[in-house]
């Protein structure tokens, strides 16, 4: 825990408790996207592609899975392979809770997992240390289980902007997703097989949904243009011998 960290703690702690659950009782609860969670789109080479994680990986803030992350991506993807997809995401997760979901799978193939998660680890006790070992644990199970040869690793939001969170509360959750997005940029460089996005999904007039917490679809599509850059790029550099 950062010496910034430790004395808002200290300071700060009996109205953080306070704002977190006061913003808990009155946040609307959206729903997650409706439409389909698995299928085959566009034609080429095969593509397979898992879309996992929390919320926003299950497109809370969007009306259906067309408007959310997997749907943009599934589509861009499509022009120049025939996509073999899945969306394994429930609202919630977090990464001890994301670890449980992947155990209850069989073991199968994937050729990219895009991965949303951790926005509840930041706004629970976890230390930055015990979250970057559920990532590590996480990366593991991915590549050992499911054959995973390219994780791309979605960057927490900036959640010091979002506008469903009073002060200071913001500023702590803020501090402590930055925190978590340095050592997560750090984990990935380490680790081959893994890429993390430099996507800065800052909400601007009209992009989030409307509790203030959640992407709304112009998110997505930022999102979706930045994660399937990343998967472009890394497939044409393995096709090259770069990788």
């Amino acid at each position: 825990m950062s010496k910034i960290e430790t004395l808002a703690n200290i300071l700060l702690g009996p109205l953080l408790l306070m704002q977190g659950a006061h913003t808990r009782r009155v946040t609307p609860k959206l729903p997650e996207a409706e439409g389909e969670r698995e299928g085959v789109a566009g034609s080429g080479k095969d593509l397979r592609v898992l879309i996992l994680g929390d919320s926003a990986a299950a497109g809370v803030g969007a009306s259906t899975q067309t408007e959310a992350l997997s749907g943009q991506v599934v589509s861009r993807l499509a022009k120049d392979h025939q996509v073999l997809w899945q969306l394994w995401a429930r609202s919630g997760l977090d990464s001890r809770a994301l670890l449980d979901l992947l155990e209850q799978h069989p073991p199968q193939p994937f050729d990219v997992v895009l991965l949303s998660i951790g926005v509840n680890d930041v706004t629970s006790t976890l230390s930055v240390d015990q979250w970057i070992t559920l990532q590590q644990q996480l990366i593991d199970v991915l590549r050992d289980k499911f054959a995973a040869t390219q994780i791309v690793m979605s960057p927490l939001p900036p959640m010091h902007l979002f506008p469903a969170l009073p002060q200071p509360l913001r500023w702590y959750l803020g501090n402590r997703a930055a925190r978590f997005n340095t050592r997560l940029a750090g984990l990935a460089t380490g680790n081959d097989h893994c890429t993390m996005l430099t996507t800065r999904l800052a909400p601007v007039a009209g992009s989030m949904a409307r509790d203030g917490f959640h992407p709304g679809p112009a998110i997505y599509s930022v999102w979706a243009d930045d994660a399937v850059e990343a998967i472009t790029r890394r497939r044409r550099e393995t096709a090259s011998g770069k990788v």
